[in-house]
């Protein structure tokens, strides 16, 4: 009788282990989608079962010498990490620049505005005449392609026209769509910037 319960434990012991070696992180936060009134503004709920799994909000292990509080993005695989330390890292699902408009280096967070203005550049305007009435700067809204949050991107040479930011567009998350900037979808960009510092370092591979 003593070796079964020995060997009930040794079982256990052995699935908790292997349960341990094959978890990737903590809490998934699928239920963190709905509807949220902002700033006065009603953000309508994502219809996250229509986002991949892997797209989600989650915590999951990641191994990395770059202090907590850095962000990491992975263009390839469309996801942004937000350094824990500890081996952890929260896990967002991304929008990434299209052909032709992908970039990598390192920046740092230099500004952040709740509920931005979109102001097209020049050159978007030349390529998109019907932005031009967007000139002097687009209102803040539920339309607006910023969304509720955004990040600006500065290096060594000042503003690079890069923004990590919101985005109305939820079914974007996971494709390359963008004109360089790096898009989440409203909620997630909110939990992002409440995490998130100026100053912080910001890497995209």
């Amino acid at each position: 009788m003593r070796m079964k319960s020995l060997a009930i434990i040794a079982a256990l012991a052995l699935s908790t282990a292997i349960a341990g070696c094959s978890t990737i992180g903590g809490q998934i936060f699928s239920n963190d989608y709905g509807a949220v009134t902002d700033a006065g503004y009603q953000l309508p709920r994502i219809p996250i079962e229509k986002v991949p799994r892997q797209y989600h909000r989650q915590e999951v292990n990641y191994d990395t010498k770059e202090k907590p509080g850095t962000i990491i993005v992975d263009t390839q695989n469309k996801f942004l990490y937000f350094v824990e330390g500890d081996g952890l890292a929260i896990r967002y699902g991304i929008g990434v620049g299209r052909e032709g408009f992908e970039w990598h280096g390192t920046a740092h967070i230099a500004l952040k505005r709740e509920w931005p203005t979109w102001t097209p550049p020049r050159e978007m305007i030349k390529r998109q005449p019907e932005l031009a009435k967007f000139a002097d700067g687009m209102e803040p809204g539920l339309k607006n392609p910023l969304g509720a949050r955004a990040m600006y991107l500065f290096n060594k040479g000042g503003d690079m026209g890069y923004r990590l930011h919101g985005s109305p567009e939820w079914n974007s998350i996971g494709k390359a769509m963008s004109s360089g900037c790096i898009r989440l979808m409203n909620q997630d960009i909110i939990d992002l910037y409440d995490r998130a510092s100026v100053g912080a370092k910001v890497i995209v591979m």
